[in-house]
This record gives C-alpha cells, sequence and structure tokens, in this order.
C-alpha cells in the first residue's frame, strides 16, 4: 500500500469514526442479544484494524470459525469502552487499557473473571518508541533527547485515547527511575515533553496520520504501529529507547455474548493467532512464537529485549493507582499539566 493510498485511509477512518460508532450503536439491540450467533462485533482500539484483518480470515478458514461473520468498529480505546457502555454491541473488546475493560465489568457487560487466564486477560502487547523520519535526521536515540529545545513531538491525547496515557507514563517512569529521579523530577520531565508536544490527536491512529502527513519530529507510538508504517513504505524508522514501558491490551467477550466469541477469542490466544498478530508488530503474549515480521529494524529479531522494561503492575501499582494519580479528571497530575498547555489536536 501506498504512503498516499495508505494515509488516505487513515485520514477517512478517522473523520468516519464518529458517524460509525452512532450508526452502530442505534442498531444494537435494546437487550444487548445477538440477532445471530454466527454474527461477531468485534469493538476494538484504533491501531488494531490492519492487524485484526488477517486474524479473522484465519479464524474462519477453521472449523470453528466456519461460516462466522464479523462486524467491526475501531476507535480510541476510551472512546470505544464507552461506546459499547452506551449501547455499541459487542461480542468481543479489545482494548488499549485495562481500565477501558473494567469499567465494562462495573457496568455488568463483561464478566468479573475476564482476566482469570493464562495471559491474564492481555491478548496482545507491545513498548512505546519513537517514530521518527527516514534516517533519523535528529539522532533521536534517548527520551532525554525529545525534551531538547526545538524538538517537536507528537503524541495522542490522554482524554480519549489508551495509548496517550502509555507513552505519558513511559516518560514518567524514565525520569522517576534516572539516577537522582524522583516524583518532582519526573513532573519536571513530563512538564518539559509536554511543552514540546505540537500536537495531540484523539487516537493512536489520528496521531500517525497527524506525523505521517508531516507534522512533528518524532510520534510517541506503539511499537507495532510503527512497525506497519515501515512496512507500508513510509518513509519514517522507529527507536526502540533502551528504557520503556511494556504496553499491555486487554481483550474480553461480552457477558451475553455466544461461544464462537469464545471460540474467537482463543483462536486470537493461539500459537497460529499469535504468529499473525507478530506480523503486524505486536509482541506475542504466549511463548513459542517464531516469525520474520516485515517493517522491523531486525526481521530475524523482531523484537529486541528492552534493558529496562517498566510495567504498570510494578512501577505504577496498577491502573487503578495510575489513572487515578495521572490521569483524574480533576486532580490527575498530567490532567493539570495539560490544562496549563494550548495543545493543538
Amino acid at each position: 500500500m501506498t504512503r498516499r493510498i495508505r494515509l488516505a485511509a487513515l485520514v477517512a477512518s478517522a473523520l468516519a469514526a464518529p458517524a460509525a460508532l452512532a450508526a452502530l450503536a442505534g442498531c444494537a439491540a435494546s437487550n444487548g442479544a445477538t440477532a445471530d450467533a454466527n454474527h461477531l462485533s468485534i469493538v476494538g482500539f484504533s491501531v488494531l484494524k490492519t492487524a485484526n484483518e488477517p486474524v479473522i480470515s484465519a479464524f474462519r478458514k477453521t472449523p470453528a470459525g466456519k461460516g462466522v461473520e464479523f462486524t467491526t468498529s475501531y476507535g480510541a480505546s476510551g472512546d470505544q469502552s464507552r461506546a459499547v457502555a452506551g449501547g455499541l454491541h459487542a461480542d468481543e473488546v479489545h482494548l488499549s487499557l485495562t481500565p477501558d475493560v473494567q469499567s465494562l465489568v462495573d457496568a455488568g457487560l463483561v464478566g468479573k473473571n475476564w482476566d482469570q487466564n493464562a495471559t491474564h486477560g492481555i491478548l496482545t502487547d507491545s513498548v512505546v518508541v519513537f517514530l521518527v523520519r527516514k534516517g533519523n535526521p535528529l539522532g533521536i536515540t534517548s527520551w532525554d533527547d525529545l525534551v531538547k529545545p526545538g524538538v517537536k513531538v507528537i503524541t495522542p491525547s490522554p482524554a480519549s485515547s489508551g495509548s496517550a496515557k502509555w507513552n505519558i507514563l513511559a516518560a514518567w517512569a524514565h525520569a522517576a527511575d534516572a539516577p537522582g529521579g524522583s516524583a518532582g523530577k519526573a513532573k519536571d520531565f513530563v512538564t518539559k515533553l509536554l511543552h514540546n508536544t505540537v500536537a495531540m490527536p484523539g487516537s493512536g491512529s489520528d496521531a500517525l496520520a497527524s506525523f505521517l502527513a508531516g507534522n512533528g519530529d518524532v510520534l510517541l507510538a506503539y511499537e507495532n504501529d510503527s512497525i506497519e508504517a515501515r512496512a507500508a513504505g513510509d518513509a519514517v524508522d522507529y527507536v526502540v529507547p533502551r528504557d520503556t514501558l511494556l504496553i499491555e491490551n486487554p481483550a474480553a467477550v461480552t457477558t451475553d455474548a455466544s461461544s464462537k466469541a469464545r471460540d474467537f477469542l482463543d483462536f486470537q490466544l493461539s500459537p497460529a493467532g499469535q504468529a499473525l498478530y507478530a506480523k503486524a508488530g505486536f509482541r506475542p503474549v504466549i511463548s513459542g512464537v517464531r516469525t520474520k515480521v516485515p517493517g522491523t529494524n531486525d526481521p530475524s529479531n523482531p523484537f529486541p529485549k528492552v534493558p529496562h522494561l517498566y510495567t504498570i503492575d510494578r512501577d505504577f501499582v496498577g491502573w487503578d493507582k495510575a489513572n487515578s494519580e495521572f490521569f483524574d479528571d480533576k486532580t490527575g497530575v498530567i490532567t493539570k499539566i495539560l490544562s496549563g498547555l494550548n495543545i493543538g489536536s
């Protein structure tokens, strides 16, 4: 796919998303029931669109997937979660953040034991990376490079996008964990980073579209999105910093979903399903998956080990605390920093 066609598709998808959500929500059955057990509705965060297509195709070739039809909806993770809570029908939700699934548990739309499996409810992994222009003309290699004067950063908005929260917390962890680091120094570092931020689009895909259109010097992004951009032939490179945050994307079937939804989730978590997600740039959540990944820095070793890999559970005491401390609408540390800035979308 050429850059022009791919960019047009991304922009069209971003513009169509609100209307699509409204239409789908309007068509949702009032009791949430699925009219056809062989028709599955998948609601996912924005960067999944390309990755899910071969997974769905492969599942339909299996005995369990024979004759199954799919409806899909993709958008910013927080928006997608709220849409499902508001009536958008879903048999499976595959979102950026665990809290976006937990809110559906609280609403009675996903079972309380949704994460009681071998991967603790996680379907895809990635890490926060730096997407840069081809050849990395500014020599971006570390988080500290992003706060240098004149460096123009793009990252999605944490008000709607799960990827934005991963990005910002990765930067916070870097500064807090540095020699002599502290919460105060981490706040100062993230404030400098956000001062260098020139745009905060609504979703990861919108942020990628903005960057590919020529805006900014570096995009904070999922590794998988960066790999996909390279594989599509866009004039970009990406940098996996020596310290970054593990991104863990959860998935769950809804309480009224048919057994076919569980079959599909089982396939997604199988070696065959995980190999397909790996080809799209996601790090497998199970062991033993080996595949070459086009667009990576090293197709034979597509997912290099990160020397210092932070996690939400270990370094932020879980999402409940992280969301409250950093992203609460009124008291969140990041919310307060952003309220003093004027960053466009």
